[in-house]
């Protein structure tokens, strides 16, 4: 487990173990991420998400508390992935970090509560798995527009992103700020 420039944030890089049948590895431990967190991630959930190129999903957070944790793999294709720090006061407030997540090499990205996240689908598909702390509940969902100038995340884009309505009408971050619809830290 790699601590990532954002509070909360963890990249893991598994083992691998490969031979002439294929791979094998171990995407999640939660003894691992126990001891590389202090606590552990309760699993209520798990989401899979197929997209297309040129996807972009995000940025999504949840109400705190309870907030949402989320540990991000992809299982199919490729995925720039990228955590926001949207938790007003924070020492890093607005800034992001970007990893690719894609099916070779397995990496594996925790994703704390009051954390933003998004992806951008970088194959003609890519499946993206989540395992969720709470389940998901639209009334604690929020979004911050992922092409928020402001915000700046250097999206790998030829073209214009494909983008949900929702996504689409989400508020730019010193909207959701100044709304107090953001996390506090």
């Amino acid at each position: 487990m790699k601590r990532l420039s954002i509070d909360g944030a963890l990249l893991h890089t598994p083992r691998i173990h490969s031979d002439h049948r294929g791979d094998f590895l171990e995407s999640f431990r939660a003894a691992d991420l126990r001891e590389a967190l202090g606590h552990s991630m309760d699993l209520a959930q798990v989401n899979c998400s197929v997209s297309r190129r040129g996807v972009l999903r995000g940025v999504h957070f949840a109400d705190v508390p309870p907030g949402q944790a989320k540990y991000v793999t992809c299982a199919a294709g490729a995925v720039l992935d990228v955590v926001v720090d949207v938790r007003a006061g924070s020492p890093t407030f607005g800034r992001w970090e970007s990893v690719r997540l894609d099916d070779e090499s397995r990496h594996g990205l925790y994703i704390g509560e009051g954390l933003g996240h998004a992806f951008l689908a970088l194959s003609e598909s890519a499946t993206v798995v989540y395992l969720c702390s709470t389940p998901y509940d639209p009334a604690r969902e929020h979004g911050v527009h992922p092409l928020d100038p402001d915000l700046g995340i250097e999206w790998p884009l030829d073209g214009e992103p494909l983008l949900s309505a929702k996504d689409a009408a989400a508020p730019t971050l010193k909207q959701a700020l100044d709304a107090g619809s953001l996390p506090s830290w």
